[in-house]
Order: C-alpha cells, then sequence, then structure tokens
C-alpha cells in the first residue's frame, strides 16, 4: 500500500521539488498551498488550501486532509518565507509575521496531525530547517529566530513523541538556488548608519548566491529521511554545513571572523 506523505508549502521552492520527486517515487502525495486553485492543474499530486497564518485555516484543514487519506504516514513541514534585512531596520510586526508563519504556524499544523499519529501509533515528522537555524548570518535575524525556535521545539518534541513510534527528523539545508531570495520580504526602512554594511552584506549574499548548489541535494536528504525508519534528528546539507557547525561548537569565534572577513572585503 501506498504510504500518505503531506507536504505543506508545496506550490513552490524545496516544498514543490520534494513533492514531485516523493510523487515520482511512488507515495501518495498531499500538497498544500494558500491557493490550490492556482496550482492544483499544474502538479501531478492533490493540493488543499492551507494558510498557517489563519486559525481558521489550520483549525480546519486537517478535517479536509482526511477526508482524502485514511492514514497519514508522514508530515513534512516546508511552508514559510523570509524576512531580510538589518534586525534594526525591520518593523516589529514584520518580524512578529515572520515568527507566527514560520514558527507558529509550522507548530499548528503539526498539533493538528499529532492526534491522527499517537492513534494509529505511528508517524514521522520532517521540518525543512535551515542552516541558519543553527549558525546564524547577519540580515537574517527573525528568520534565523524562527529557525532557531523549530530547532529548539522539536528536539524536544521527539522525546515526548517517542514512545508513540513517532520519529522526529530536520533538514538543514545551506544556501541553494531556489526561489526563497526572490520571494522573500525586504524592509524599506533605511538607518543610513548601516549603508556601508548594507553594501558589504549585499556583496557577501551575491557571492553566497552564485556558488548555491543543485536543491536535488536537498530533494535526496529528505527521501532518506523518508526511507530511514529511525532517522536522526539532524540533517545538514550543502557544501561546508559539517564544517561550519563544527566551527559553531567548537570555535565560534573562528567563525564570527570568518564571516566579518567577508563583509569586510
Amino acid at each position: 500500500m501506498k504510504q500518505n506523505i503531506l507536504v505543506t508549502g508545496a506550490s513552490s521552492g524545496f516544498g514543490l521539488l520534494i513533492a514531485n520527486k516523493l510523487h515520482q517515487n511512488g507515495y501518495n502525495v498531499i500538497g498544500t498551498s494558500r491557493n490550490p486553485e492556482k496550482y492544483g492543474a499544474t502538479v501531478p499530486f492533490k493540493m488543499i488550501a492551507l494558510d498557517l497564518d489563519s486559525e481558521q485555516s489550520i483549525s480546519s484543514f486537517s478535517e479536509r486532509l482526511f477526508k482524502e487519506i485514511p492514514k497519514l504516514d508522514i508530515l513534512i513541514n516546508n511552508a514559510g518565507f523570509l524576512v531580510a534585512g538589518i534586525a534594526e531596520e525591520i518593523p516589529i510586526e514584520l518580524g512578529r509575521q515572520q515568527l507566527e508563519t514560520n514558527f507558529w504556524g509550522t507548530i499548528k499544523v503539526t498539533n493538528a496531525i499529532l492526534p491522527h499519529f499517537r492513534k494509529q501509533k505511528s508517524g514521522k515528522i520532517i521540518t525543512v530547517s535551515s542552516i541558519i537555524g543553527l549558525v546564524s548570518f547577519p540580515n537574517t535575524a527573525y528568520y534565523a529566530a524562527s529557525k532557531h525556535a523549530l530547532e529548539g521545539y522539536f528536539k524536544s518534541l521527539r522525546y515526548e513523541l517517542n514512545e508513540f513510534n513517532i520519529s522526529v527528523a530536520m533538514i538543514e539545508p545551506a544556501a541553494f538556488k531556489t526561489n526563497v531570495i526572490n520571494n522573500s520580504i525586504a524592509t524599506i526602512n533605511r538607518i543610513p548608519d548601516y549603508d556601508s554594511l548594507r553594501n558589504k552584506i549585499q556583496k557577501f549574499s551575491d557571492e553566497l548566491l552564485s556558488k548555491a548548489e543543485d536543491p536535488k541535494l536537498v530533494v535526496e536528504k529528505v527521501i532518506k529521511v523518508v526511507l530511514t525508519d529511525q532517522p536522526k534528528f539532524r540533517n545538514i546539507v550543502g557544501k561546508g554545513t559539517s564544517v561550519m557547525i563544527n566551527l559553531q561548537h567548537f570555535a565560534y569565534g573562528i567563525l564570527e571572523k570568518n564571516v566579518l572577513k567577508q563583509l569586510n572585503k
């Protein structure tokens, strides 16, 4: 029998690539989007409506989901967005929205699925986080905060779900060629004192993105976790990520100097 997999945010970016690959591999995939009618005819899998910013949408989507399928085997949390900008320049309301969508929205969706996983005594929760959830970089303060929060939350949750045979895993990609930057929200508030730093950050980001890898590596990592009965919690993927994490844990000062060196070029 085909496994049923839910992929949130499946209309673009990693979510679309992951959902398409899982469908090609023979899984029954259900994707979510705020506007499923816009994408339903262009994807080979079922799409249902889900808005992470709407309490009503989240509370009703579970009921709609289980009208489509009798059982869910895997939840892949992917939906979210990026707020880019100097931390002081970002309005608090926009920062709050970043946390509301990326963190609270993901938690609410997970909580909507957990009763079904507990009842069936099985399930797997895979959350697409980011290397920025482990190592922060300039211009991503609220995005980093949302991803750090997810890392901490699911790190605790995995212990609580162990007795129900529900596994929890995180995917932490580095920089990859997706549309996340193009779809990001950038603040229009500009504080002149940051102009020099802003230009250096832009140069640093352009260089980083020019060397970004093919996102199929992230898809392959997700597939590997899907196929693993007891996946490890942390699954980093991307060039230099292992070194980056080791530097953070054992020599954070060196990592900090390397980032500042790049910004001061």
